[in-house]
């Protein structure tokens, strides 16, 4: 029914600047980090050092992801490439779930065998940058979110909110160690472990509901509904399917019109209809199939879940 939508190039900047705004926080950030673990060797400057190593990973795995999700439908990708973004964050997922398992054994280690943090005022000093220049990354991040409801950039917020969380955790475990309790260092380190895990899984979840076509949230699915049914020629709407992939919504639906309405009218009424919902998701390729009333019936509840 409607021409490929295409992305806007307002949309693709955004994604292109927040990856690259990620890769070069994440970077700095290393050799920040790094340079506080060789100084004080702190098993939880130790942790936010390998958080950042992967994020630069991830940003530069997202990178790759959303040039690729934004490459327009072609011949072989008739849907286009907005997956890509899923995949991404599933492998970033991976990497941030072995980072933390690392993290746990060398928190439990520590624990184990104790020992006296160096310098520890370097160590806050770079936490504090972190933060500051984190807390910018994210506020960056949420704006690009916010205009183009990205899974990729999502994703790569999710590292950098934990980030934040874990930083402020180092300083206080920072303050504890210099105060003589070291073995704060440690637990510490495993709490930010277990925040990372917790994290891994929520993109996870998000990526695995994308990639297996998750109908959109039943309040999504109501106003798509309501938008057809706001046409006083439509009479009802049965076998609605939705999902989502990448920047891009996916809308199937059965419109329901008067059986004796001229093929020219019904069509025109399906356009109207369709122009409807797409103010309301710019970003939709619709799909609408119009139904003579009186002929055809609504599936069933139970059959219209086994056909999605």
């Amino acid at each position: 029914m409607n021409d490929v939508i295409r992305v806007s190039d307002e949309t693709k900047r955004l994604m292109r600047w927040a990856t690259w705004a990620s890769v070069s926080v994440a970077s700095l950030l290393i050799l920040a980090k790094l340079l506080a673990w060789f100084i004080t060797d702190a098993v939880s400057v130790l942790a936010t050092l390998l958080d950042s190593c992967l994020d630069v990973f991830a940003s530069l795995l997202n990178m790759l992801a959303v040039r690729h999700a934004l490459m327009p439908p072609d011949e072989e990708h008739r849907f286009g490439h907005g997956k890509a973004e899923a995949l991404s964050g599933l492998a970033q997922s991976m990497f941030i779930t072995g980072s933390a398992l690392f993290l746990i054994l060398e928190s439990l280690r520590r624990l184990w065998h104790p020992q006296a943090i160096q310098q520890v005022d370097i160590g806050i000093m770079v936490m504090i940058l972190s933060i500051v220049l984190t807390i910018a990354l994210l506020t960056f991040q949420r704006y690009v979110i916010k205009q183009t409801n990205s899974t990729a950039i999502r994703a790569d917020a999710l590292h950098y909110q934990s980030d934040l969380y874990a930083n402020a955790a180092v300083i206080l475990a920072l303050v504890l160690a210099a105060w003589g309790w070291i073995g704060f260092d440690a637990l510490f380190g495993l709490a930010i472990a277990c925040f990372i895990l917790y994290g891994a899984w929520g993109i996870i979840h998000q990526a695995w509901d994308e990639l297996m076509d998750r109908e959109l949230p039943d309040e999504d699915r109501e106003k798509i509904e309501g938008l057809a049914l706001l046409h006083p020629k439509a009479e009802s709407v049965h076998d609605l399917r939705t999902r989502k992939a990448g920047l891009r919504y996916y809308i199937q639906l059965h419109l329901v019109l008067d059986a004796n309405m001229a093929l020219r009218d019904a069509h025109r009424v399906a356009d109207e209809v369709e122009a409807q919902i797409q103010q309301a998701y710019p970003s939709a390729d619709i799909l609408i199939h119009q139904d003579p009333s009186g002929l055809i019936e609504p599936l069933p509840e139970h059959a219209r879940t086994k056909q999605s």
